[in-house]
């Protein structure tokens, strides 16, 4: 018996991702048959690690997902390959979503992503890598990425982004939540749904000590973010 989400999909942390926040497996199935059909196609324009590929094959989704970094896209095929079976395969392209998306041929039924959280985490120093990009150069390509991942939503189709706040070297928050809801709302989209993810307490408690000195909260949540075309 799997004692775990992961361990149901044969997903085991470590690798290319060792560091690195893994997306929640088991959040990824509710997302998927919440607000995508069965059978449908899935985007995915931040493809960063390989859970949300190999979660949509196992439940029959077709799945396409971009990421910039070959080594990253090296890995999640190779997860693929040992996890899901080949006649439905995850599809991984290795490119800059802004360009890669032009590219991308057909609709989607459900465009579905856990994008960068602007520089909290710097993936790469790639050119095109968004998570190394000042604010105002991240905001400006993400919302051109999210404008383009939309365009290819079937009509009445969800996108759902998972994102959390993010503060800037002084401590002050960028207002990223509501940027990427402005993001999709300029995009043509409608701002359906929303819902909370709790995260794990952990080491809150600890922490919340010396963040309270500079009169700052522990956040303890992350945003899912449902909008439909």
């Amino acid at each position: 018996m799997p004692t775990s989400f992961g361990e149901k999909y044969g997903i085991k942390n470590g690798g290319i991702n060792e560091g690195i926040s893994i997306f929640d497996p088991a959040l990824c199935e509710v997302l998927y048959k919440w607000f995508c059909p069965e059978g449908g196609k899935i985007l995915d324009p931040f493809a960063g690690g390989s859970v949300r590929g190999i979660v949509a094959s196992h439940l029959g989704f077709k799945y396409t997902g971009i990421d910039i970094r070959p080594e990253q896209v090296e890995s999640n095929r190779e997860q693929g390959v040992a996890i899901c079976k080949p006649e439905n395969a995850p599809e991984w392209i290795c490119g800059d979503s802004d360009k890669e998306l032009e590219n991308v041929q057909g609709e989607f039924d459900f465009v579905f992503s856990c994008p960068p959280y602007a520089d909290l985490e710097v993936y790469s120093n790639r050119p095109g890598d968004i998570s190394n990009m000042k604010y105002p150069e991240f905001l400006q390509a993400y919302r051109s990425i999210i404008k383009k991942a939309c365009a290819k939503l079937k009509p009445g189709a969800l996108a759902c982004f998972v994102v959390g706040e993010v503060r800037d070297k002084d401590g002050n928050y960028y207002g990223f939540v509501p940027d990427t809801i402005r993001a999709f709302t300029d995009a043509g989209m409608h701002y359906y749904n929303e819902a909370i993810l709790l995260n794990a307490v952990g080491t809150a408690a600890i922490r919340a000590r010396g963040c309270m000195k500079n009169q700052k909260l522990v956040k303890l949540h992350q945003n899912i973010l449902v909008f439909k075309k």
